[in-house]
């Protein structure tokens, strides 16, 4: 070892560092340093080129031929490529005691001999973000192993050249990118429009740098504005989808212009064209990006007036006429090619409208108006349009297919304009008289006749007594009014409360102990007796009835288990399906907090059940929505899994405690290898997620059996209890098998 201490030299080192000295001037101290720690050994600091994945001498000069320098420059990293090589490959520390009889040296024995060299130690030098900066070499012209303070010199000497290299690209890159910054700087001072940078590498991108003409534009002041993300400008009015692929852009690093609703610093908005561009550095990387805001504000106000006077009906909104006889005459004529499904027309005419404006005068009138095209609107699906055709007539071309569809639409309708309108202090009562027709082979001629068509239907509801719809087409049959029968009959259930709740045990695979139940709703109805939810539930979710039972359910199974832990002490963890208009629907959050909140159910209580496609659409806003209920308390678990979009890598996103394995894997799980192992892949990749798996429609002891060697958690079906009401389900014993 050397005479002077290690520690002596290294403050020289650190000086050259400070003192920004050239990257070859700190290396070769660095390799002086360590060859007067030892004796006879000559170092070699290699540096590593990431783009193409060699290894060059660079530090060490002096210390090596040229042969030998020209044959290690651009050394391919990998197995058998010495020991440099090999130790940038695997990034340990590697000795190499005899490099003659080293197999990695293959092919370099003749180089090595001839450069005198016998032994080498080599340790990867690493960079803070343990990404590989070189390797740092002592060689010897002799066999010859290290001891241990030997190798702890060279791994601090590696440290020592990572701090050099890191200290030298970071000044590289700052002086470089304060170069730029200024030369930028000069060429937009004096450009009306708004310019700001950005900083590409720092977390969130924050502005560095904003122009005089963007604080004027903005309202805000430089300092407001410096060390924040632009999105400050934005708010609720600002449109996703442009931001969306605004954002895309700028993490694919090109170019890019959006026109944005943004905000200035009092609330007001204005609109802004913003053009984005991507600075890069000598290696590539993007380091800043440009952005260069136009306030187009005027131009586009008056845009937007002109094409919406153009388009829509002024007091209510929706679209005008014109814009309703393109849309008309377009899907009748792509129709009559046989390239579009029947057209529905429904003409409604409120009644007895003309009242209202003699009586209340106009203003209370077009209130009315305002509100009754709320009210349809809320009924129509995408793809549906709706127009006021004049004063208080309205025209629908709807999507349905079937003389029944547009007949439950009709319905929908008229049930939605029955509660009364609460306008200027008068409780307003109006109904509507609706006419329907449906094109095909019989319609021939303009578009406009179906139109006709529905007219006249109209007056024959008008005939029949109003607060009615009548179909001029002669397709709507006995049969196909039984799902409008249902609908109606499904109303008075509600109303009367005819549904009432069943719970079915979920009991443990191993032990089949009774643990928790899920609720299911029923229909009593007064004549027909029990009617199967596959009966009405597809109806109530088509009609939106299924909200009302969905409330119903949830409230009732709450309530139910409170009392139950209140008089008894007994806690039975109740599940809720809940389906997914009810879960999409604004408000469900704060409608679900405050049914436990009135039961007094806690909420580690209830376990909420919904579809894998509930979460597989609208993923943002339902992963959210999902945390929330999961911060509560409440449990999740998706039902029905894998009859959905099943996508694993998406599954271990969401916040949920359960998976239920669809009935339909389960019924032949002891016959069909397929399905066995559908069940037992998503039972293990639930457990390796900390998942709980429930089976349902467990019907034998087979199935149960079989499940219980696959490590299924809890289990449902009529094997241990059908759905029963709430006495029943107390009177089962702890272990209800058979």
């Amino acid at each position: 070892m050397g005479h002077k201490p290690f520690n002596q030299h290294r403050l020289h080192v650190y000086d050259l560092i400070a003192r920004h000295a050239p990257l070859q001037d700190s290396l070769g101290a660095i390799a002086a340093l360590i060859e007067r720690q030892l004796d006879g050994a000559r170092v070699s600091i290699m540096l590593y080129d990431a783009a193409r994945h060699t290894l060059s001498l660079t530090g060490g000069e002096g210390r090596f031929s040229d042969a030998y320098r020209e044959a290690v420059t651009d050394l391919p990293v990998g197995p058998e490529v010495g020991t440099c090589g090999v130790v940038a490959h695997t990034r340990q520390m590697r000795i190499t005691a005899d490099i003659q009889a080293d197999s990695n040296w293959q092919g370099f024995y003749h180089l090595a001999e001839q450069e005198g060299l016998r032994a080498c130690w080599s340790c990867p030098i690493m960079g803070p973000d343990d990404d590989l900066l070189g390797t740092f070499a002592t060689y010897y012209s002799h066999v010859r192993t290290p001891v241990d303070e030997e190798i702890e010199l060279a791994l601090r000497a590696a440290g020592l050249v990572a701090l050099a290299i890191g200290h030298y690209r970071e000044r590289q890159t700052r002086e470089q990118t304060e170069a730029e910054l200024r030369l930028l700087k000069r060429g937009i001072e004096a450009s009306p429009n708004g310019v700001v940078i950005a900083d590409a590498l720092a977390d969130d991108q924050p502005l560095i740098y904003a122009s005089p003409a963007f604080m004027q534009i903005s309202g805000y002041s430089r300092d407001e504005v410096l060390g924040r993300n632009c999105r400050f400008l934005q708010g609720v009015d600002t449109d996703p989808q442009a931001l969306a692929q605004l954002r895309s852009a700028i993490r694919q690093h090109r170019e890019v212009t959006q026109v944005l609703k943004n905000y200035r610093k009092d609330g007001t908005p204005f609109w802004s064209q913003i053009s984005v561009s991507p600075l890069f550095d000598e290696q590539g990387a993007c380091t800043h990006f440009v952005g260069v805001q136009q306030d187009i504000t005027l131009q586009r106000e008056s845009e937007e007036l002109l094409a919406y006077q153009a388009r829509y009906d002024r007091l209510t909104g929706l679209p005008n006429w014109k814009s309703f006889e393109q849309r008309l005459n377009h899907d009748y004529a792509l129709s009559q090619q046989g390239r579009h499904h029947p057209l529905a027309l429904l003409y409604i005419d409120l009644d007895d409208f003309k009242p209202v404006n003699e009586v209340l005068g106009h203003a209370v009138g077009d209130q009315l108006l305002i509100e009754v095209a709320k009210r349809i609107r809320e009924q129509l699906e995408p793809g549906d349009m709706l127009t006021r055709m004049s004063g208080d007539e309205f025209v629908l071309l709807s999507g349905r297919n079937t003389a029944a569809e547009v007949a439950d639409v009709a319905e929908s309708i008229l049930a939605a304009l029955s509660p009364p309108f609460e306008i200027g202090g008068n409780s307003l009562h109006i109904s509507a008289s609706i006419g329907m027709a449906m094109s095909g082979s019989a319609l021939s001629g303009r578009a406009l006749d179906l139109v006709s068509q529905a007219d006249q239907a109209m007056q024959q509801a008008k005939a029949q007594g109003c607060n009615t719809w009548y179909c001029y087409s002669t397709e709507v049959k006995a049969g196909s009014m039984e799902p409008l029968r249902l609908r109606r009959e499904l109303a008075d259930a509600i109303n009367q409360q005819q549904l009432v709740l069943h719970y079915q045990p979920i009991v443990t695979t191993d032990t089949g102990r009774f643990v928790a139940a899920e609720a299911l709703v029923r229909w009593l109805h007064p004549q027909r007796g029990m009617v199967s939810p596959a009966e009405f539930i597809p109806v109530a979710e088509r009609t939106g009835q299924i909200i009302a039972i969905g409330r119903y359910v949830l409230q009732q199974a709450c309530q139910d288990m409170a009392d139950l832990r209140r008089t008894t002490g007994r806690c039975i963890p109740v599940s809720v399906n809940i389906s997914p208009v009810q879960f999409r629907r604004s408000g469900f959050f704060d409608e679900l907090k405050a049914i436990l909140q009135a039961s007094g159910l806690p909420p580690e209580q209830l376990v909420l059940e919904v579809t894998e496609n509930v979460l597989m659409s609208g993923t943002e806003s339902s992963i959210e929505l999902l945390h929330r209920i999961r911060d509560m308390g409440v449990g999740v678990a998706i039902d029905d899994f894998g009859t959905g979009f099943s996508s694993l890598s998406y599954l271990r996103q969401l916040p949920v405690n359960k998976i239920k394995l669809d009935r339909s894997f389960i019924c032949d799980i002891t016959t069909s290898r397929g399905h066995a192992a559908i069940v037992q892949g998503i039972i293990t990749m639930a457990h390796h997620l900390g998942l709980q798996v429930v089976a349902e429609g467990i019907e034998t002891e087979a199935q149960r059996e079989d499940l219980l060697q696959r490590e299924c958690d809890l289990l449902q079906g009529f094997l241990f209890s059908r759905p029963v009401p709430m006495t029943a389900l107390l009177a089962l014993p702890e272990h209800p098998r058979g």
